[in-house]
């Protein structure tokens, strides 16, 4: 179950955000990202960033942490810091895709980094949903009109069991260097996929 949801300052389509989904939920807001909880209504329960993207320092009265421009953490990563910082276990993160590409690889990135401190992060587009595994047991809501692909973030990912697809598997192994993971299909209404080794990049987009 979420419990922080992190809006981020690239494109998001807040028409088809589901306001209710935020209710009961630790928000916040990295940068330019309190432009889209702003218009959402949402009240976020902590700002952070350099508010270089912003332009200016949000006067919200909520917490605000702001630090200087020259800093090695992105203003999500320090976002998804602060959330772990503060016992949060499974964040979801809007408007953090369909942006500059060095950023989306930065955001990708921070993922790996929750995973590897006991959470677990979604980057949620309306045409992509993205999400790093660690090893484990999870099933997969199939989504209508999107596609299922897995990529191998860490070296290689063995052990892999993937069914409810169209392209199945057993006891595999996917390395970083072979994009073969692109492009399945949900085939029921969950895709179940296992695996002992690795840490699995898991991507869902709209066909």
């Amino acid at each position: 179950m979420c419990d922080c949801i992190i809006f981020a300052g690239a494109e998001l389509n807040v028409s088809n955000f589901d306001v209710g989904s935020v209710n009961d939920k630790f928000v916040i807001c990295a940068d330019k990202g309190v432009l889209h909880a702003h218009e959402l209504g949402i009240e976020p329960d902590l700002i952070v960033g350099d508010f270089d993207s912003l332009g200016y320092k949000p006067d919200n009265e909520c917490e605000i942490i702001s630090f200087k421009p020259e800093k090695d953490d992105t203003d999500l990563m320090i976002a998804i810091k602060e959330a772990i910082k503060r016992g949060k276990k499974q964040i979801m993160i809007y408007g953090a895709l369909g942006g500059r590409l060095d950023h989306t690889i930065g955001n990708i990135q921070a993922l790996a980094y929750a995973v590897e401190n006991c959470a677990s992060a979604s980057l949620i587009s309306d045409s992509d949903i993205a999400a790093i595994y660690a090893p484990g047991e999870y099933e997969i809501s199939n989504k209508q009109g999107f596609s299922l692909s897995l990529f191998s973030y860490s070296e290689n990912v063995c052990g892999i069991n993937l069914s409810g697809v169209k392209y199945p598997l057993e006891n595999g192994c996917i390395t970083n260097s072979f994009p073969i993971g692109v492009s399945n299909e949900i085939t029921g209404e969950t895709a179940k996929i296992s695996f002992e080794k690795g840490l699995l990049l898991v991507v869902m987009s709209r066909l």
